[in-house]
Parts: structure tokens; sequence; C-alpha cells
């Protein structure tokens, strides 16, 4: 029996994926943006977890989901926990990859700054990643994803564009991996306000369980 699925948005996920064990999708929803009161959906997200992570968000238990989408904390503890993260981004609207490796860019860099951490070695490596993402067009259907293991506080970006292999790029700054992994899981600040929402429900039920 093959893999069972979610949908997210228009896109089958996969409702787990493997890497140094099987991950379970605890979170997805979508990016998008409304112009003229019509809505553009860019791409749909999932976040996929070790389960590990309720033991790193004791402190939340027994709140529900509607009070953590909006603790800021909460998430800071997420991205902390040195648990392995994967998050598998599917391009809806398609975009060069400059122009995501420049979003990429200016998330991280603006998150940096924020909070003085931008020196000349995260310039280094955004500007390896804006070069990574430089050549290829991300049309519908293309994947994305960052995979941040447990042992280490690195990231791994790859893409797959249809027919073709996949390409790798490792973020050895462990700033700036933070910082993507922020863009994301960041509450308030993240990149998709219903991500933060599925992932504050989903978490809030596993927390009430443990």
């Amino acid at each position: 029996m093959g893999s069972e699925l979610v949908m997210v948005d228009e896109f089958p996920f996969p409702t787990e994926i493997t890497t140094t064990k099987s991950l379970p999708i605890i979170g997805y929803g979508i990016t998008d943006i409304e112009i003229h009161f019509l809505q553009i959906k860019h791409n749909a997200i999932g976040i996929y977890l070790d389960e590990g992570i309720v033991e790193h968000l004791g402190n939340w238990k027994g709140k529900k989901g509607s009070e953590l989408a909006g603790d800021d904390d909460f998430f800071d503890a997420l991205v902390s926990a040195r648990v392995e993260k994967y998050i598998r981004v599917v391009v809806n609207k398609e975009i060069k990859g400059a122009q995501f490796g420049l979003q990429v860019e200016t998330a991280v860099r603006d998150r940096l700054v924020s909070c003085d951490k931008f020196e000349d070695e995260e310039d280094e490596e955004l500007e390896k990643i804006v070069d990574y993402f430089h050549t290829p067009y991300l049309k519908k259907g293309s994947l994305i994803t960052f995979y941040f293991p447990a042992s280490s506080h690195t990231a791994e970006i790859s893409y797959v564009i249809e027919g073709k292999n996949e390409v790798k790029i490792k973020v050895e700054n462990a700033n700036v991996a933070e910082m993507i992994q922020k863009w994301y899981l960041g509450g308030s600040r993240a990149v998709s306000p219903s991500t933060v929402q599925s992932l504050a429900e989903k978490l809030g039920t596993m927390l009430s369980a443990a």
C-alpha cells in the first residue's frame, strides 16, 4: 500500500517523510497575497517534525491551538528545539529561481539585522543561497525542501524541477539556518499565517495528549 497523502490546497503531500527517521506532517498551509480582492496563491507548505518535539514544549501543555498561534515564545522554542525538521514547499505560482532566492535572502537578512547577527559570514552564506537559486525556473509543481538535522545547526536546501534531478546545497552558518527556520516557523513573523495556525492546532493536540 502506498504512502497516505494529505491535500494542501491542490497539491498532494505525503503524511510522513523519512530522513534519518520517519517525520509526520504536523502543519501545512499556503503563502498567498490579495490583490484587488483577488487571492494569488504562491506556494503550498508542509511542515514535518520529529514527534519528540513535544518534550521541548512542555511549558505550553494544556494551551489551546488558538492561544499557541499568537505566542511567539512558543514558536521560538519550536525553532530552538534540537529535533529533526523538514519543510516541503510546492510552487503554485511559477517564479524565477532568482526571485525566490531574493525572497530567502531578504527574509533571512532582515531577521539577522533585527537581532544584530548579520556579519560578513552571514552575508557570504546568503550570497551562496542566492547563487544556488539563480539558474532554475520554478514552474508550478516544482518542489523546494529545507531539512534541519537534530545533530547540527545547519540546513540542507534542495529543489526538484519536473524531469530533472534534485539539486542540493548545504547551509553551514548556524545563524542563517536558524533564520530560515524562523521564516517558516516564526509565529507572527512567519511567511504563512495559515501554516502557523495549523501547526499550533496540531501541536496543542499533541501536547494535551502527552
